[in-house]
Parts: C-alpha cells; sequence; structure tokens
C-alpha cells in the first residue's frame, strides 16, 4: 500500500492503543509494574490497535488510487484488456500487503504475472567527489580530475531540470556511502548511482547531453560527472484483477482469513491476563523467565507457545522478534514481541 498507511510489517512498536479502557487492578508486581523475581532476558508484548476496518486499511477506491499505480495498468486490468508494463510491478502487490480496489459495488484483488523479458540500455550517472572529501575514489577509477570547469548548482534551486535534480539527489546516496559506513535507498540507487529509466526524464535531462556540465555542486560537496550506456534485463508485467467480493462484509471475511492470526475472546482470558492486554495496549508490557501463569496463558491464547520456555533463541528456524495481527473481541491489534536482556529496561 501507499504512505496512507502502514503495512503489517511496519508495526510501531509503543503505539497507544484506544478502545481498552485504563489499566486497571495489579498483577502482584515490583516497582515497574512488572512482575517481580525472574532473570534473564525480558519477553516485550506490545499492541496497537488497528483503527477502523480491514477494509478501510487494505482497499482503495476505484477513484482514489496511490500515485504509485500505474493507471493505465489498472483501467486495462479492470477491463480486462492487453496492458504490459516493464521494469516495475504496476500495483506494488506482495502476498504480506494484498492489494485491492472497489470499483462500483465489486471487490478485486489487484496483481500482476510475468509475461516476457526484455533488454534495455540506459544512462547511469555516478557521482565522485572531486574536492578533497572521502568520497574521491570510485570503484577502481580514483581519476578526479582536478577542478577544471565551473560546477553546476544541482540543488532544488539550482539550474538543472527537475529530472536531473532528483537523479543527482540519488547518486549522492550512492557516492556519500560509496567506501564508507552506511547504507543508501536501496530501491532508487542502481549500480552505483542512478538510472534514466524514464524517456522523459532523458529528453529533459542536461547532463546527458553532449555538452552537459561535467561538475555539479550538491550539498556543499563538488562532484565529477560520470554517465556510461549500460545493459538493463528487465521483466514485463501484465496487471491482473480478479473479482473477489461483492459486499463489504464478504471482503472483511477475506482480509482476516488472509491477513489475522489467532482470534481472542477477552472473556475466554482470566482478570489478570485480561490486565496485561490493557498494559501492553497501553505501553509496553514485560517478564522475564519463568513468566506468570497469567503471562503463559496469554502467550498460548495469542498462540506465542515457542516464547514460554524463555528458550527461543535454542529454537531452529524462530528469531526473538515476532508480529502479527491479532482479533481481540471486536477489535484488531498489530501484536509485537520482542526478547531482550532484562538490562534494556
Amino acid at each position: 500500500m501507499d504512505g496512507l498507511v502502514s503495512s503489517r510489517r511496519r508495526f510501531l512498536a509503543g503505539a497507544v492503543a484506544g478502545g481498552l479502557g485504563a489499566v486497571a487492578g495489579c498483577l502482584g508486581t515490583g516497582d515497574g509494574g512488572e512482575p517481580s523475581g525472574g532473570d534473564g532476558s525480558a519477553l516485550r508484548l506490545s499492541l496497537s490497535r488497528v483503527d477502523g476496518s480491514l477494509r478501510d486499511r487494505y482497499v482503495r477506491d476505484r477513484d482514489d488510487p496511490p500515485e504509485r499505480w500505474d493507471e493505465a495498468a489498472l483501467d486495462a486490468a479492470l477491463a480486462d484488456e492487453r496492458y504490459t508494463i516493464r521494469g516495475r510491478e504496476p500495483f506494488f502487490a506482495s502476498a504480506d500487503d494484498p492489494t485491492y480496489v472497489l470499483d462500483g459495488e465489486t471487490y478485486y484483488e489487484l496483481g500482476s504475472v510475468v509475461v516476457d523479458e526484455v533488454a534495455e540500455t540506459y544512462p547511469v550517472l555516478r557521482l565522485f567527489a572531486v574536492d578533497g572529501g572521502d568520497d574521491s575514489t570510485d570503484d577502481g577509477d580514483s581519476t578526479a580530475d582536478g577542478d577544471g570547469g565551473s560546477a553546476v548548482d544541482a540543488g532544488e534551486d539550482g539550474d538543472l531540470p527537475e529530472a536531473d535534480r532528483r537523479a543527482v539527489r540519488i547518486a549522492h546516496f550512492a557516492a556519500r556511502a560509496r567506501g564508507n559506513v552506511g547504507g543508501y535507498p536501496v530501491g532508487l540507487v542502481e549500480r552505483g548511482g542512478y538510472a534514466y529509466r524514464s524517456p522523459s526524464a532523458r529528453d529533459d535531462s542536461a547532463l546527458l547531453a553532449g555538452d552537459g556540465p561535467d561538475r555539479v555542486v550538491f550539498r556543499d560537496t563538488t562532484y565529477r560527472v560520470d554517465i556510461e550506456h549500460e545493459r538493463f534485463h528487465e521483466a514485463v508485467y501484465r496487471p491482473t484483477a480478479e473479482a473477489v467480493a461483492g459486499s463489504p462484509d464478504r471482503m472483511e471475511a477475506i482480509l482476516r482469513a488472509r491477513l489475522v492470526g489467532p482470534r481472542v475472546a477477552p472473556d475466554d482470558l482470566s482478570p489478570e491476563a485480561r490486565r496485561i492486554v490493557e498494559r501492553a495496549a497501553a505501553e509496553e508490557y514485560s517478564e522475564t523467565h519463568p513468566y506468570s501463569d497469567a503471562y503463559v496463558e496469554l502467550l498460548r491464547a495469542i498462540d506465542a507457545r515457542h516464547f514460554i520456555d524463555g528458550n527461543i533463541r535454542k529454537d531452529g528456524g524462530l528469531g526473538v522478534d515476532s508480529e502479527e495481527m491479532i482479533r481481540y473481541g471486536e477489535a484488531y491489534y498489530e501484536r509485537y514481541l520482542r526478547l531482550s536482556e532484562a538490562s534494556d529496561d
């Protein structure tokens, strides 16, 4: 999905949840609000309430698609017309982050299939610092050739077209990380720089012109401009739209079946276990092993039994962090469990 909603993999631990009420009673705790006794690692539970329905989170209206969707692909898929797009998926759908659209009274699941491969040559912009900074060497080519030529301002208020300003900004991230500790946006940086894939970006570019500048200044660093034309192999995608539901209730049931794990009825829990839920929803709850009976009861209810023995680090294939969507009563929650040293408090 787009930036308006978080996928279930982007849970923000510690978010304040609503609808469970204030923490009531006590759990037989020490000064920190957690059961006293025990040592070793602390198992921390956080719950973040999902506001509204799953439809609100995962379904977009046909007339309000996210900007990053390919609208021509959407039109073609809904009309069952042939259309292909290469180099990227049209709707960015995945198994963990499904994409649905409501068109009229019908809900569709959107996706794509790979139908071909094509090879294309694109210009790739790489930047190399020439002002004596640590970035001054590249991948085997350290021929930063002096200070000849005037550098063009590549900032937001500079003289370059928008396509070039974007290219410089992304190539700058790669140049900054080259040879230094740190990362860069992998989804934007390609082959250590920026690939001009868009025909309009290539047409508008001043850097790609034969008489284009060979120096740019960005964020107080002067860079040598290096342009190479390189071959890329790209998948060709055909968009798909599968009708899955004709009513809101059916769509909600589909999303529950696909995305929601354990279902817990509050009345099935002891009062002590319910108070742990309230604490975890309001902020965070943690205990050190051996866990209290109420915590063990709750871990079983949310199907986190593998944490109960306190030895998760030795369980093959299981990590010390776990997140999942659950249903508690009539509300959905992102459930996050993590094992940390007790001294991290």
